[in-house]
């Protein structure tokens, strides 16, 4: 039986995240996979793995990085100095999907926000992607605020 593990992401695991990132039809269009890979992905990894309020995740079955997610611990002041957790760019490998691997991707990464004293786990997901938004409705996320992005 493959053994499924949840850890920090490692600089090794970069193309295989970046791969992730670029397997869907709106990763497509966003991401670069020529080889080497684009030198702001090596900075980005770095910025990423310095700072003590990013974690930046694989899933690994065996020695294969088959998943990936971003938890950003977002410090506030509002209800009360609460702590949050913004999930970000979880991925699954299309040949994994539909195995349960996201329920336990979610359960471990608001156990890791939990873990951090998050009060709050958030994550934002691009309307184009209906499937996922009643995979959060299922996990029991509500569709409670309206996101506005502005490419720069």
């Amino acid at each position: 039986m493959n053994t499924i593990a949840f850890r920090r992401a490692r600089p090794s695991d970069l193309p295989a995240v970046i791969a992730l990132l670029a397997d869907d039809p709106l990763g497509r269009e966003r991401e670069d996979l020529s080889q080497p890979l684009a030198p702001a992905y090596e900075a980005a990894f770095a910025t990423i793995d310095s700072d003590p309020n990013q974690l930046l995740a694989v899933v690994t079955e065996d020695d294969r990085v088959i998943g990936t997610l971003q938890i950003t611990f977002i410090p506030g002041l509002s209800r009360q100095g609460a702590l949050r957790g913004q999930i970000e760019a979880v991925r699954i490998a299309a040949d994994r999907r539909g195995a349960g691997l996201g329920h336990r991707v979610f359960d471990w990464a608001i156990e890791a926000c939990r873990a951090r004293g998050c009060a709050l786990v958030q994550l934002t997901t691009d309307r184009g992607r209906p499937e996922a938004h009643r995979f959060y409705e299922q996990l029991g996320f509500t569709a409670s605020h309206l996101g506005y992005k502005k490419a720069l």
